[in-house]
């Protein structure tokens, strides 16, 4: 019988320090009707993170020749995911704070055909580093979410996210500096059934983040208001399955 795929893939800009440890850590044969490939996005890289990958095992490895953003970053990987014939696809971030040893469990409702949107939920499961101020950006930007989707919502800015290939094929990401929000509201708006999984998380302990906090807001808030303005076609998804629909 033919195996299905599961494409893992993560953005990466200089994770030299990181990126190795998590490809070592994905579970490969976790399910026995998929297989598991790694895909990595260099969003233009200065360092070793291309050698590193390869190094780990990476099987496809896809370089931006200049820096564009985590935005477009996530949504070349979506592209290539479909591209590579994924029949689901996860992202997760390359800087080892999210687990990779819970992929199984961030897939599971997507496999038994319950969801086609997930998140690893750090604020549903444990949180070990966070800094107070990355909390409350947190909390905030979570908690405008939930207000413009009316429902409630645990970790909107999650950075391990699993994608049905329907979801996978139709998200829209509308700027590049960065997708958390964005492709939540584009997803939900549009359907797709979205379910939390709690996850254990931890700071990174390498590397730096890209993440400025007036940078984020003066380029999130906009991108925010664009997607909430852009009209978006319910989807017909899974109608063999009950659906959440979230009303908006």
């Amino acid at each position: 019988m033919t195996k299905k795929k599961i494409i893992v893939f993560m953005p990466a800009h200089n994770e030299e320090e990181n990126i190795s440890g998590v490809i070592a850590r994905v579970p490969r044969a976790f399910h026995p009707q998929f297989e598991v490939e790694v895909l990595v996005i260099d969003d233009g890289s200065k360092d070793r993170t291309v050698a590193a990958s390869k190094a780990a095992g990476a099987d496809h490895i896809v370089s931006f020749p200049h820096n564009q953003g985590l935005g477009a970053a996530v949504r070349e990987g979506l592209k290539q995911c479909c591209l590579l014939g994924a029949d689901i696809g996860i992202m997760i971030d390359a800087d080892n704070e999210y687990p990779p040893e819970q992929i199984p469990d961030v897939l599971a409702p997507i496999i038994a055909g319950r969801a086609d949107y997930t998140f690893g939920s750090r604020f549903k499961g444990q949180i070990q580093g966070m800094k107070l101020h990355r909390r409350l950006g947190n909390y905030t930007f979570t908690l405008l979410q939930a207000i413009l989707l009316r429902r409630w919502i645990y970790d909107g800015q999650s950075g391990m996210r699993g994608f049905s290939r329907d979801a996978m094929e139709n998200a829209v990401i509308v700027h590049d500096y960065n997708y958390a929000q964005v492709l939540t509201l584009n997803l939900v708006r549009q359907g797709y059934r979205l379910e939390e999984i709690p996850i254990t998380y931890q700071v990174r302990t390498k590397g730096q983040s890209f993440i400025k906090f007036r940078q984020y807001v003066t380029s999130v808030l906009p991108a925010i208001y664009k997607e909430m303005r852009r009209p978006v076609s319910k989807r017909n998804v899974n109608p063999q399955t009950n659906r959440d629909d979230a009303g908006v």
